[in-house]
């Protein structure tokens, strides 16, 4: 059977295509027949970045990420929010595609061959105020945000500690059947997974429940750069009444990261990393792993989830997930 040659791409809302179909031999059991197949499109980002007074204005590329076409503009702003390197949206002036206007001899070294191919809109420019000023240090240092960096788990936090914004209480309380429901909820809105099962998702709760935005990406990373980029942008951070549910695992990066946005829980479907445990405890974010639709385990902030009954079990008796 001749499989079929062509099905139209799923655009964003943005205009960038987030899915491409392409064709497959599937098989089941000794039996095999072609079909079409959707795929999530991954392909690389540069974020550059101009700063410095007017008369003496610099361009540089500060990160190369491998991403899910599709609210570009947020993925940046909420990289750089997330990285300390701007915390107000003043901070910016502007944010386009570089396009045609991107040259050969301005590409950084790690992205030229990759930003060769694919799609124009690989290139993404913020322009800062000129007052804003710029430690190029951080950008150098890229914050840590690697797992095979070297940096110790105790140094990753002090860095944390000089660069978040200021903390307040943590008066954020939900019920734990509410909780039971978010998966759910979180899954039925994520489009582009239903189609590739290839994205990760990340999305923001109120204390009821309700769904207030969701982005997708194939990085988990990413997902919570757009999802925290567009509040940013929309000037609604920090996020100090909202919850933010990771479709993955929670690894001190998303952390680190909700840290930035001021998030007071993360709810993760897979399992958090020992660091970041680490960092939910240091700075009081209510922290939920293994979240489904009958269980979940809480390893910090459990006086702020209601709902269940304790028992005299302890944690000596049982190690569960």
């Amino acid at each position: 059977m001749k499989a079929p040659t062509s099905i139209a791409p799923l655009h964003t809302t943005d205009g960038s295509i987030s899915i491409l179909h392409t064709a497959v031999k599937r098989v089941a059991g000794q039996i095999s027949r072609c079909v079409m197949d959707s795929l999530a499109i991954e392909e690389p980002l540069e974020i550059q970045l101009t700063h410095g007074p007017s008369h003496a204005r610099q361009t540089r590329s500060i990160s190369v990420t491998m991403r899910t076409p599709g609210n570009d503009f947020d993925l940046a702003a909420g990289f750089l929010m997330t990285e300390g390197v701007i915390r107000d949206a003043n901070d910016i002036e502007k944010i386009a595609y570089a396009g045609d206007s991107f040259h050969e001899d301005t590409q950084s070294p790690q992205a030229m061959d990759a930003l060769k191919f694919g799609f124009k809109q690989n290139t993404v420019r913020v322009d800062l105020a000129a007052g804003v000023e710029v430690n190029v240090g951080s950008l150098q240092r890229n914050f840590y945000t690697t797992s095979s960096c070297g940096i110790c788990g105790k140094a990753s936090l002090l860095a944390l500690r000089t660069v978040c914004p200021p903390r307040t209480v943590n008066n954020f309380r939900v019920d734990a059947q509410l909780l039971y429901r978010l998966p759910e909820r979180l899954r039925a809105s994520q489009g582009v997974f239903d189609r590739t099962g290839g994205l990760h998702g990340a999305g923001l709760f109120d204390s009821a429940g309700n769904l207030l935005a969701l982005r997708e990406d194939v990085g988990r990373h990413n997902a919570v750069d757009k999802l925290i980029g567009s509040e940013f942008l929309a000037d609604r951070t920090p996020l100090r009444d909202r919850l933010l549910l990771l479709s993955g695992r929670a690894s001190f990066e998303l952390l680190q990261k909700a840290l930035m946005g001021g998030l007071p829980m993360v709810a993760a479907v897979g399992a958090p990393s020992s660091l970041a445990v680490q960092v939910a405890k240091e700075f009081d974010i209510t922290l939920v792993g293994f979240l489904r639709e009958d269980h979940f385990n809480i390893y910090h902030g459990s006086e702020r989830i209601a709902g269940y009954t304790s028992t005299s079990k302890g944690a000596e008796d049982e190690t569960e997930n």
